[in-house]
């Protein structure tokens, strides 16, 4: 969710200040990343299928390093397009397959797994994107989302974590 609302709030921001579009065509990369997102999750269920949920956040994660980092180090349009098309590919899923996965706990009640990766959830929601901000003042923008597509190599690691009865 912290990558979902970076994108939601600094994507446009990201291309007008770092990727020096001009400000009317500034929304592209925020529309490239909702129209990627959107299909992504018109699809996800049967790439869920196909692949498992263990496979699928493994991807999402490459997906969301890749495509940040591609932005940040090649600030240039299509570059940068391309980057937060994989990453609306990357998080189009995630969120959904988390609380699925959360539901099927089989170490806490659902209804407690379930709230408890809410309020972390929405916790990264309303965090991280204030701290992109602070990074950006201090280091710039392009740092800021170099370190958020960190969040992508996270996810990567924490799929090795899983237990394989929760695919």
């Amino acid at each position: 969710m912290a990558c979902e609302n970076t994108m939601y709030d600094w994507s446009g921001i990201y291309f007008e200040k770092a990727v020096f579009v001009p400000k009317a065509k500034a929304t592209q990369g925020f529309v490239a990343y909702m129209i990627a997102m959107t299909v992504g999750r018109f699809v996800g269920d049967a790439v869920v299928n196909r692949f498992g949920i263990k496979a699928l956040l493994r991807y999402s994660g490459i997906f969301i390093f890749c495509g940040l980092l591609l932005a940040a180090l090649f600030p240039y349009p299509i570059p940068a397009l391309t980057g937060f098309v994989m990453v609306g590919l990357g998080v189009a899923c995630v969120v959904p397959m988390v609380f699925q996965m959360a539901g099927r706990s089989t170490t806490m009640s659902s209804g407690t797994a379930l709230a408890s990766i809410s309020s972390i959830g929405y916790l990264g929601f309303l965090l991280v994107p204030p701290f992109i901000g602070f990074i950006a003042q201090v280091a710039g923008l392009r740092w800021s989302f170099g370190l958020i597509a960190l969040l992508g190599a996270l996810i990567v690691v924490l799929v090795y974590n899983i237990k394989d009865d929760n695919q």
